[in-house]
């Protein structure tokens, strides 16, 4: 269609504001990253990309990174990455809400790791109630969550290159 009939948001930042250790951190994943649309996304399956809005269309950049931090911890459930699945059936259900859980403490642990300091988001507390749900039931699901999230941060941190020194020392990044 010709390019007037796509309806494109003002822009909220500066693409200028980028923050260079993220983008290198999140390049570095391999992840195929795809921008467009108004919603962020996981789409597993043969797909198997995340789908993001336009940088320009966020409050912050940190609300980017830590979005993308979201949804590439989702991206980390694939059978071929850490073979996660929580017997999930349809959008809502348990293993729905367990895997948000995950994907939220996996952006909480990578926001803190390269230093971003974002604020919550206004999509929370939908998921609120749904996480709420699952810990009423299951006192073990915050741990069971936190050490999906930390293998699914773990994992992410695997496919960052070695830095000279740690080369050097002979440590894995």
């Amino acid at each position: 269609m010709p390019e007037h009939y796509y309806v494109r948001p003002d822009p909220v930042i500066d693409p200028a504001q980028r923050i260079a250790h993220a983008e290198a951190f999140f390049s570095a994943t391999g992840a195929d990253l795809r921008h467009g649309g108004n919603r962020a996304f996981y789409r597993g399956g043969s797909s198997d990309h995340v789908q993001m809005p336009a940088f320009e269309c966020f409050r912050s950049p940190e609300a980017y990174y830590a979005t993308l931090a979201h949804e590439l911890t989702h991206w980390t459930k694939h059978p071929k990455r850490l073979d996660r699945e929580f017997g999930r059936k349809k959008w809502g259900d348990e293993g729905y809400a367990r895997e948000e859980l995950v994907a939220e403490l996996g952006a909480a642990f990578l926001c803190a790791d390269l230093d971003l300091t974002p604020e919550a988001g206004t999509d929370h507390a939908a998921y609120v109630q749904s996480w709420l749900k699952v810990l009423k039931e299951d006192k073990r699901a915050i741990f069971s969550a936190a050490a999906h999230a930390q293998k699914a941060a773990d994992y992410l941190h695997s496919l960052q290159p070695q830095s000279e020194t740690q080369t050097k020392q002979g440590v894995a990044a």
